[in-house]
């Protein structure tokens, strides 16, 4: 009795969870025409077609109704537990007749099942068994286009049989679903059949002619550069799906732009119940770069002198490119195509300390040119420029305080007095402060002249002037600028100290003759006949030596005022 009671109460557990289950279905009520059309549920085939009534489970279903021969409708259906949704699908008819060469499909077994050709998905569905397996007086029969299609038998989402049946034309495929096996035969009705409609159905009769899938697809241009697009266009007929490789799945129809970084080819398919459009279009791309670069002018010069850049030539550097993307100049990024201005510069413009050897530029400058794009193609090109020059000291400025014999030059002899050793000092502070200019433009010499303490202070005043003017006219002969040259006479108003004069000549590289090396009184007055020289705006200025080895020094040195033909013999 124990054991009986637990079976009762597993049989009503059973009853009680189906009731339960049962309670969370619905139903979805499905007119359709044509009656013969075919419904899909969630991409499952029902176990009939036509019209009729179909349990679901609660929620949202989406419902493909197919007849081949007409558009495809699909809707989206909301079911609720208990209740009954109705549907109403009218399909449309599309497409004109279907011409040859063709051959026949006959099935055999499971009538009822839906047939689908070269696809798994509705938009494949060409019919069912029941409409391919008659062979009497009505026929029942399915038409396809020459060529191997491959087809699937399925009832209820389960596949029954799929397999490659090989059409040719003229010829019947017969198929036994149980088996498997497949036999041709000739159907010699083919060769008679002209404009067959996709779909005619009677009461026991049924023609189903496929059209073949067709197309065509261009890529456009063929040849590109790497960086620029090229075109894909196509239009099919009796497609359902398309794919080209490197693009992905397209729609039947439509263009895509492609950019490929290397030559790709765009191998395409495209597929429906009839078969399938293929084939293929190569883009090829260039991913050469061509670059070139140039300098001009190819030889540039560079001068310094001291601390200063006397002169720097420049040149231009001119770059082009094709199918490049970028470019670098020297490592730093640049446009594809440009031209920079570059100045000279050797490698070292360290400045030369005075008193060293000017040194000599001759070096020869890379600049490199790198191009590439995003393809991988890259060329390098190098333009040389060659800098030639020098780096100088400062040119040298002797400065050497100029001196006169005693009242020299005269009122009537205005031009003597500059002797021989003087104007030796001068020639080379004149070649010297040329050279200066180079480096320093606004330079100027400044000739203060003075007077020994004998005579008036007028006398005296008048022959310094007469000196200034004299070394300054000498200067200029000389080649130095008027404007250069600045003067100041003052006479014996600022006589050098005796003290100093005496600390000069003891420190004199030039020693006195012994003859007036005691002679203090005679050397004040030598040292006070002289002009000093000031370099500007540096303030450098004159050593006030006197120049005791300079074979006229003695005229120079000589107290009283010497003969006028001795003088003018020492100029």
């Amino acid at each position: 009795m124990r054991r009986i009671a637990q079976f009762l109460t597993l049989v009503l557990a059973i009853a009680l969870y189906a009731a339960a289950s049962f309670a969370q279905d619905g139903k979805l009520k499905v007119k359709v025409t044509p009656s013969q059309a075919y419904v899909y549920v969630d991409g499952k085939s029902l176990d009939h077609e036509g019209s009729r009534t179909v349990s679901l489970s609660a929620g949202k279903h989406t419902v493909a109704v197919v007849n081949y021969g007409y558009k495809i409708e699909t809707r989206e259906v909301n079911i609720d537990a208990g209740k009954t949704t109705t549907l109403e699908v009218a399909l449309t008819a599309y497409g004109g007749p279907v011409n040859g060469p063709w051959g026949r499909v006959y099935l055999g077994g499971t009538p009822h099942a839906a047939v689908l050709s070269n696809g798994k998905t509705p938009g494949y569905h060409v019919g069912h068994v029941d409409e391919f397996n008659n062979d009497w007086e009505w026929k029942q029969e399915l038409i396809l286009p020459v060529g191997t299609h491959h087809l699937t038998v399925t009832k209820s989402g389960n596949t029954i049989w799929e397999g490659d049946v090989n059409v040719q034309a003229n010829k019947k495929v017969s198929v036994n679903l149980a088996t498997g096996t497949q036999k041709t035969t000739d159907w010699p009705r083919g060769e008679h059949l002209k404009d067959l409609p996709r779909f005619k159905a009677g009461i026991a009769s049924a023609t189903i002619a496929v059209a073949p899938v067709s197309g065509n697809f261009s890529a456009s241009p063929l040849q590109i550069n790497c960086g620029q697009s090229s075109n894909l266009n196509w239009q099919t007929n009796e497609t359902v799906e398309g794919n080209i490789a490197n693009v992905g799945t397209v729609a039947p129809t439509g263009s895509q732009s492609v950019s490929p970084k290397a030559t790709t080819s765009y191998d395409y398919t495209f597929t429906g119940p009839g078969g399938k459009f293929t084939g293929s279009k190569t883009v090829e791309v260039n991913t050469k770069v061509d670059a070139s670069i140039s300098a001009n002018p190819t030889e540039v010069h560079y001068r310094k002198i001291g601390d200063k850049v006397i002169s720097q030539d420049s040149s231009t550097i001119t770059w082009t490119t094709s199918n490049a993307q970028s470019a670098t100049l020297n490592g730093n990024n640049v446009d594809p195509n440009g031209s920079q201005t570059v100045q000279a510069a050797p490698a070292d413009t360290s400045t030369v300390a005075e008193g060293q050897p000017i040194v000599t530029v001759d070096e020869s400058q890379t600049y490199t040119l790198n191009a590439s794009n995003t393809c991988g193609g890259s060329s390098t090109q190098t333009a040389a420029l060659h800098v030639v020059g020098t780096r100088e000291p400062v040119p040298a400025v002797v400065l050497q305080s100029v001196f006169y014999p005693t009242d020299y030059p005269d009122k009537k002899h205005p031009q003597v007095g500059l002797v021989k050793s003087q104007q030796l000092e001068l020639a080379t502070l004149a070649a010297g402060f040329k050279k200066y200019l180079e480096y320093d433009a606004d330079a100027k010499l400044s000739v203060e002249a003075f007077a020994d303490v004998r005579g008036s202070k007028n006398f005296n005043q008048d022959l310094s002037e007469r000196r200034v003017e004299r070394i300054k006219q000498y200067l200029i002969e000389q080649g130095v600028a008027a404007d250069k040259v600045q003067t100041a006479a003052y006479g014996k108003e600022r006589p050098l100290d005796k003290k100093v004069t005496k600390d000069l000549e003891d420190t004199n590289p030039a020693k006195a003759p012994k003859a007036r090396e005691k002679n203090s009184e005679g050397y004040w007055l030598a040292y006070n006949r002289r002009a000093d020289i000031v370099l500007l705006p540096s303030g450098k200025k004159s050593s006030q030596f006197y120049p005791n080895g300079a074979d006229d020094s003695g005229i120079i040195w000589q107290v009283p005022k010497p003969p006028l033909a001795k003088v003018e013999k020492a100029q």
